[in-house]
């Protein structure tokens, strides 16, 4: 018996490198080829297309994703069909210099051009010779629609990006040249999602900006909220249980925005502050625009408001020119501000930046030195933070069972802390609100019972 063979469903692979922002890009792109009918597949050797979204905050990101590009060449020439695409701040930084390095990938895609990869893909599947699309302007250019809710992992948490792009010039920083100048999303469109994503089941709620602390600064209109006024817009949505919001520059940090944390009962009491340094003399050679006193002044202004907050950051450790004196600011500061959390690096020089030109860098074993120092500290004070919450009953919000397995379930706290927990009798739905009552800390984590 003979018939036609079904063909073979399209389908994409993309991998994701850097912070939320790409996450979220890397969903948008998700959905785009979804409408152009292709499957999304977590294996890489199915993919009719390979989209590898890159970042270049830091040397480690980019040669990751450039050394998995390296690796895709041998599966180019086994498959010469397949469709490479390198999207993100590489993309954007690099531009066509990546397809005169690296002949096998079709298609370069900065940032503010996502919505032209179907487009685009058509293009080299009718031939065409593939192409470059980094043109920047200063209108926000996302894709409008709504997204999908099926697809997710976590569907009970959802990125919802409020502007693009950065004007702060922080010396070390390729920001501003990747993603453009500040600009802000219009409120309407950003509740218009909000409000699709709660009726589809979504409790929690992250905004995600480069600098969210500056929202609404670059319009003009009159009646343009700032981003206290968007929070409050958006937690009085019904059904939102969580909010969140990410990233933040401590030089716009006003006390409206710490009196959110008072105010807004389901604004979660977890502030992500980058500091970089401890050191005044570093902090101005960043071009951070705030002093260490100013910080300090910031961090105890949101604990005022909310004594419970937890505070996490990033720091960068070897600038250039950093001292001995300088790096001892640094340590002392995390004895000062005790934070629950840090995200800290080593620095490299990044194409286009400031300091890239500095020539009194730290030598490498010097700056080794001084992060292994740093992060072990910062982890002892971690884990005496979690310590703290032992004997604590906390609202945990599901997000599955736990990894450990043996009837464990994994959630998290509104500090934003993984929390594993015992005593469940049933299933529980991600999303769903538990009382844990914390009975170990442990170095990433806490451990309790349902209570």
């Amino acid at each position: 018996m003979s018939g036609k063979q079904t063909p073979r469903p399209r389908q994409a692979y993309i991998e994701t490198f850097g912070c939320q922002m790409n996450e979220r890009d890397s969903e948008i792109m998700g959905q785009l080829l979804s409408q152009a009918d292709y499957t999304i597949t977590s294996e890489l050797h199915r993919a009719d297309v390979v989209v590898v979204n890159t970042c270049s905050i830091r040397g480690k990101a980019q040669q990751k994703a450039m050394s998995l590009l390296g690796r895709l060449k041998l599966a180019k020439k086994k498959r010469p069909g397949l469709i490479i695409a390198v999207t993100g701040c590489v993309a954007q930084q690099e531009g066509a210099a990546i397809r005169e390095r690296m002949g096998h990938v079709d298609l370069v895609i900065g940032p503010q051009n996502l919505q032209r990869l179907p487009e685009l893909i058509r293009q080299v599947k009718s031939g065409g010779p593939g192409g470059v699309a980094i043109e920047q302007s200063n209108t926000f250019n996302l894709p409008a629609f709504i997204p999908e809710l099926e697809s997710s992992a976590l569907p009970h948490k959802r990125f919802v990006t409020i502007m693009q792009g950065c004007n702060n010039f922080c010396t070390y920083c390729v920001v501003p040249y990747t993603r453009g100048r500040e600009v802000s999303r219009a409120p309407a469109d950003i509740l218009a999602e909000v409000r699709h994503l709660v009726a589809g089941g979504v409790k929690e709620i992250t905004l995600l900006g480069q600098n969210v602390n500056s929202y609404g600064m670059e319009r003009q209109e009159r009646d343009f909220p700032n981003f206290p006024d968007l929070l409050r817009l958006v937690a009085a949505e019904p059904g939102i249980v969580r909010l969140r919001f990410t990233t933040s520059n401590p030089k716009d940090l006003s006390p409206e925005l710490m009196r959110c944390f008072a105010e807004l009962a389901n604004l979660c009491p977890h502030f992500h502050l980058p500091v970089q340094s401890g050191s005044d003399v570093v902090l101005k050679r960043m071009n951070r625009k705030y002093s260490r006193a100013e910080y300090l002044e910031k961090v105890a202004g949101l604990r005022a408001a909310r004594p419970d907050i937890a505070i996490t950051t990033d720091l960068i450790v070897g600038f250039p020119g950093e001292s001995e004196a300088d790096f001892e600011a640094t340590m002392a500061l995390l004895e000062e501000v005790r934070y629950h959390g840090a995200f800290s690096f080593k620095y490299s020089d990044r194409p286009k930046t400031v300091s890239a030109g500095f020539a009194d860098k730290v030598e490498e074993s010097v700056k080794a030195a001084r992060l292994n120092r740093l992060q072990a500290r910062q982890q002892e004070i971690t884990m005496a933070r979690h310590q703290e919450d032992i004997g604590k009953v906390m609202a945990v919000m599901v997000e599955g069972e736990s990894r450990d397995g043996d009837g464990q379930w994994s959630g998290r706290s509104d500090t934003n802390l993984v929390v594993n927990f015992s005593g469940v009798v049933g299933t529980l739905k991600p999303g769903e609100m538990v009382q844990v009552r914390v009975e170990a800390a442990c170095q990433n984590s806490l451990r309790g019972t349902l209570s």
